[in-house]
């Protein structure tokens, strides 16, 4: 557990990952109040209730890499502001909505989401160590896990005892009262040696939005749609068997070893390639399907709960390595739409394969769907060549070189301003600098 302290220890991670738990719980939980809202508040169908979820898991997948490049811009605290307000008065707002306001006011708060997820990836790049980073990571993703164990749970709880409209209100309350706690943390999202690089500037995208960025958001999207395709499976093989109010246990098990999983893989001394944990993953849920009862399913479920926040532990630290000080809040948006989209699709592809097989077909569907983005992401690993320094890095690095004296530049077939003339052999004064690396992020 050392290196969780060390990393616990860090100046504000502990408090940023205690209210950033708060805001992503109440998010998670938004499909599950609004679905009751809709199927109990206006008394309509789970189809009308589907509709209104859509639409604000829509507005979430493109909402993602907007507020992003809104950090990137105009800094944190205007974005939580905003996206704040637009929460306070969706929410409260519910209750009073007939449906059609409902399905546009729900796409345009999913579009203004509080962007807890991307921020506290981007605040763990910026705050933390390499060598901390795994394990800061890991914590992360073990708060979603938590989040998803907890939030639908609680709404559920909560919709039981009082009515829908009160609880969309309590929701609201808890996005609200976590997006202001993350602005009054006001965490760091540039590490100090990347803004006195100038680092901070925007590179041309073609310079971060690669094949490797490309695969890292690949895989993101193929484990999103494995998991989401794993519990509509669950459901339906209970269903089968007669066993359908044991589905709970079974997800349960699956979140609690997701949990141990994630804080073992922080532990380790090193990390894993990111293709091969989802690959693992994909090959561990195929043969889930061959349990026939949710004893044997609890069971069943193990190796894919074990690898699940490992392996989404491993997205969030490749995007934080491949992405450059001044677009991390872009991309770090760009994954959690491409993770949105995983969960949005998984369901109805992998219902799919239940509808045309049997309930064991789901799990194969998604084992194979995280199968086949692992390979993607494989291949345009391989092809990917290491990451250049952005255009602006290198331009303040040539800047801030220091000046050579006439006799060194001679020396070296330079002139006496640095630039290199048609007779130099030596390399690039960039490249000479052994710190280059680290001041562009």
């Amino acid at each position: 557990m050392t290196g969780y302290r060390q990393t616990l220890a860090v100046p504000g991670l502990a408090s940023l990952l205690g209210v950033s738990f708060v805001a992503r719980t109440a998010i998670t939980a938004a499909v599950m109040a609004l679905t009751m809202h809709v199927v109990l508040g206006l008394n309509m169908s789970y189809v009308a209730a589907g509709g209104v979820a859509a639409a604000l898991t829509t507005g979430l997948a493109l909402g993602g890499p907007l507020l992003g490049r809104m950090i990137d811009r105009r800094g944190l605290r205007t974005v939580l502001l905003t996206t704040v307000v637009a929460q306070a008065v969706f929410w409260l707002g519910v209750p009073i909505l007939p449906y059609r306001a409902l399905l546009g006011a729900a796409f345009a708060a999913g579009l203004l989401m509080v962007p807890a997820p991307p921020v506290t990836r981007q605040a763990i790049a910026a705050v933390t160590t390499a060598e901390q980073r795994r394990a800061a990571f890991a914590l992360e993703s073990v708060q979603g896990e938590l989040s998803y164990m907890v939030g639908p749970a609680v709404v559920i709880l909560c919709a039981a005892k009082v009515s829908p409209g009160v609880v969309a209100w309590g929701l609201g309350a808890a996005i609200v009262a976590g997006g202001t706690g993350i602005a009054l943390l006001n965490p760091p999202l540039r590490a100090e040696d990347e803004a006195d690089a100038g680092s901070a500037e925007r590179p041309p995208r073609r310079e971060w939005l690669g094949a490797g960025m490309i695969a890292v958001l690949a895989m993101a999207f193929g484990t999103t749609t494995l998991l989401s395709g794993v519990d509509l499976a669950i459901v339906a093989t209970l269903d089968e068997a007669g066993q359908v109010s044991w589905a709970a246990v079974v997800v349960a098990v699956l979140g609690l070893t997701s949990v141990i999983g994630g804080l073992i893989y922080g532990a380790l001394s090193r990390s894993l390639p990111t293709w091969l944990l989802l690959g693992l993953l994909g090959l561990v849920t195929i043969p889930a399907g061959l349990a026939r009862d949710w004893p044997w399913l609890c069971v069943a479920v193990v190796g894919t709960g074990f690898l699940a926040a490992p392996t989404l532990s491993a997205v969030a630290d490749a995007v934080s390595r491949l992405a450059p000080a001044g677009v991390r809040g872009e991309a770090t948006g760009l994954q959690s739409s491409a993770q949105s989209a995983g969960f949005a699709l998984g369901s109805p592809v992998v219902g799919v394969a239940i509808d045309v097989s049997v309930p064991a077909g789901g799990f194969a569907a998604a084992g194979l769907a995280g199968l086949a983005a692992a390979l993607t992401g494989f291949l345009l690993t391989r092809r990917c060549p290491s990451p250049r320094p952005p255009t602006s890095a290198r331009r303040a690095s040539r800047q801030t070189a220091p000046p050579r004296s006439r006799r060194e530049s001679a020396r070296r077939g330079l002139p006496a301003g640095g630039r290199a003339s048609h007779r130099s052999t030596g390399p690039h004064p960039v490249l000479r600098d052994p710190n280059w690396r680290r001041s562009t992020g």
